[in-house]
């Protein structure tokens, strides 16, 4: 339910894109959304007792992420490259040269970049639960789901070119769309969750040095 309430969201705000783009870019922006609830909800907990009794839907959140981006990848698959990995990497024929060339050498980047998150999210969905726990054993299972730290970053690199690099000049179709209004928020919500999960990491380092000293 919240997933749709947010793809929706994200559809209504973008009545001048095409219609395929469109979708793409609201689920994807549902995804990222997700990710960023999912990391935010255990350091927020710590911060504020009342977020406390959010963290039992944590893994929920954090499996729905990676559907709703498996989602997105999909459907860039199927409407952007067209299932053709040289137009993943940012290939396209130009009739004017007579033969294929990469106008945007990071789009392929990115791509790449978004298909390693994607990847390590199921991998983090496929263990998200108390079985996978049991069977890795706690030390394991908790150093693979340090890896959502990766996801974010690479999310965040992905989401930023698209956002800030891709449809810009550079961008070698016409007309060039209007700047995407989820570029500020987009850049603020992420830094936002690493401050945060940087915050609460001083102040546990500080109170473990405390206890040293006391000890």
């Amino acid at each position: 339910m919240v997933s749709t309430a947010l793809v929706g969201f994200f559809w209504s705000t973008r009545s001048q894109w095409v219609s395929d783009m469109r979708l793409w870019k609201a689920v994807g922006d549902a995804a990222y959304v997700l990710l960023l609830a999912a990391l935010a909800v255990g350091p927020l907990s710590k911060l504020v007792p009342a977020f406390r009794p959010l963290l039992r839907w944590r893994r929920q959140i954090g499996i729905w992420f990676a559907l709703v981006a498996t989602l997105h990848s999909v459907l860039i698959f199927n409407g952007w490259t067209q299932w053709s990995l040289r137009r993943f990497l940012g290939y396209e024929f130009i009739p004017q040269l007579g033969r294929e060339a990469r106008l945007e050498p990071g789009f392929g980047l990115a791509n790449i970049i978004g298909t390693v998150a994607l990847l390590l999210a199921l991998v983090l969905a496929a263990t998200s639960s108390d079985l996978a726990l049991r069977r890795l054993g706690r030390p394991a299972w908790s150093w693979l789901h340090r890896l959502a730290q990766t996801v974010l970053v690479l999310s965040l690199l992905h989401g930023g070119y698209f956002l800030f690099i891709h449809y810009t000049v550079s961008f070698h179709k016409a007309p060039l769309p209007d700047l995407d209004w989820f570029r500020v928020p987009f850049l603020i919500a992420g830094l936002t969750v690493v401050a945060i999960q940087a915050w609460v990491f001083v102040r546990s380092t500080e109170r473990g040095d405390a206890m040293g000293v006391r000890a």
